[in-house]
């Protein structure tokens, strides 16, 4: 949802679509830079996400931080803007920040995936007493971003896990991200293949979150592109799968689907394409008769 007008309008657009938990962005999700949060309203924010029953709310990253990069001072910048997402995400008592892995851009995938590690390492070692998590968003595997597969999140983890800051760290499965990354959802046996390999490299024990969204482009095109729920590739069989299995019945799952009305952030009233979404998946947990 959007923060436009400040963070407690997202509570409420959240509230006034029927949504019982919500993502959002605590600044511009293009720029480095943040307005401080006035403590105002951060305790308004907290008062609306009880007082409405809707939580537990996550954070998107912004999309600049790369904990892959060979780059020094980009890598150096990534590691401060995480910090401080994670410094907004506590003041408002979020569940966790979801967060892009990264990219190795001219390196290596190996070489990548242990700058993330030590990134994450060194990010959460600034914050030892934060109960915030960090979670790492299952990619799509775009050009050279990291995390599209699950032995590469497995490697990731395992590598904080010997840090001993396990306890801060999940993963935000993206229903849209596994398609395109290869993972088919499209069949009973396939689901139970998907879930069983997440189970293997990551642990399901490790699944905090889920996006919800359906995907422009096919199985394994390892191309991002999301669309409404039942317009895409994903298929309904797959939400359904996904929405009715018992072990993802207690997780929070959000859309990230286009809206109707981009132009109007500033009001509350619903996007009609997120209700019309939101009620096919409902629609999809109801028992079949």
């Amino acid at each position: 949802m959007s923060i436009t007008g400040g963070l407690p309008r997202a509570v409420e657009r959240a509230r006034a679509t029927g949504c019982d938990t919500l993502q959002i962005f605590t600044k511009s999700s293009g720029q480095w830079r943040a307005r401080p949060l006035p403590g105002t309203e951060i305790t308004e924010f907290r008062r609306l996400s009880l007082e409405l029953d809707v939580r537990p709310v996550m954070a998107h990253a912004s999309y600049l931080i790369n904990l892959g990069t060979p780059n020094d001072a980009l890598g150096s910048r990534s590691r401060t803007a995480l910090v401080e997402e994670l410094d907004r995400a506590e003041a408002l008592g979020l569940l966790g920040v979801v967060l892009h892995p990264g990219s190795y851009t001219t390196s290596t995938e190996e070489a990548g995936l242990a700058r993330i590690a030590d990134g994450i390492v060194s990010v959460l070692a600034d914050r030892p007493d934060q109960r915030t998590m960090l979670l790492l968003e299952h990619t799509a595997g775009q050009g050279t971003n990291l995390g599209h597969t699950f032995e590469q999140l497995g490697i990731i983890i395992t590598a904080v896990d010997q840090a001993a800051t396990a306890e801060r760290i999940g993963i935000c499965l993206d229903t849209c991200h596994l398609l395109a990354a290869g993972y088919d959802l499209a069949t009973d046996a396939t689901y139970a293949a998907t879930i069983r390999q997440f189970d293997q490299y990551v642990g399901l024990d490790r699944l905090r979150a889920i996006h919800l969204n359906d995907s422009k482009t096919p199985l394994g095109s390892r191309v991002d592109r999301h669309t409404h729920i039942g317009s895409g590739h994903v298929g309904l069989g797959g939400f359904q799968r996904l929405l009715t299995d018992p072990r993802m019945q207690d997780l929070p799952m959000v859309l990230e689907t286009p809206k109707d009305r981009p132009g109007k952030p500033a009001s509350i009233e619903p996007d009609p394409m997120d209700l019309e979404n939101l009620r096919t998946l409902r629609e999809l947990i109801k028992p079949r008769t």
